[in-house]
């Protein structure tokens, strides 16, 4: 028989972000992320431009006819980065921002960043996006890396309900004839 500690707050199923709200997250990002993808191409071909560079600017030009696995490559690059630094410094993207949700570990804490970097490996998991296909609430780089994506409003609904039922007989200042 498990014993259970009321005294750690644990996300629970009811706390996490719907569906709906990650296929929302998921498409502002990937919009977001071409955009941003778009913009550092443009950034270095006018650099390459400005400092006469033939081959670089050659180099920018031929990025349309460029390999796919060299195209899987770079795309993984900005996406980790994208991730890593949103996700490491905010715990949200800006798909999180716009459904007011946000990236916990199990016990409502923010990830690490080794953690970051393992959900942000993660999404470059060839299919990663089918895993929200099935019934659980939860892809592959959430599941892999330990961390839940919770609707702000309800996490902190709990969190607060969670933490005045551990103050409950603690605090002193509380008029004991509430409770007669």
């Amino acid at each position: 028989m498990e014993v259970l500690n009321y005294s750690e707050f644990r996300v629970t199923e009811e706390m996490l972000a719907s569906k709906s709200n990650r296929f929302v997250n998921y498409i502002i990002d990937r919009i977001v992320f071409t955009f941003i993808l778009i913009v550092i191409i443009v950034i270095a071909g006018l650099i390459a431009e400005l400092l006469g560079s033939e081959a670089a600017v050659q180099f920018f030009v031929d990025l349309e006819y460029v390999n796919p696995i060299l195209d899987r490559l770079i795309s993984a690059i900005v996406i980790l980065f994208f991730y890593m630094i949103l996700e490491g410094l905010t715990q949200r993207t800006i798909g999180k921002l716009v459904t007011r949700t946000k990236v916990v570990l199990e016990n409502g804490e923010k990830p690490s960043p080794e953690t970051i970097v393992i959900r942000s490996l993660c999404r470059i998991i060839p299919f990663e996006p089918f895993s929200f296909f099935g019934n659980s609430q939860r892809g592959w780089h959430d599941t892999l890396s330990k961390t839940y994506v919770v609707d702000i409003r309800k996490f902190d609904e709990h969190k607060k309900a969670h933490t005045g039922f551990q103050l409950l007989g603690k605090r002193k200042d509380i008029d004991k004839r509430l409770f007669y």
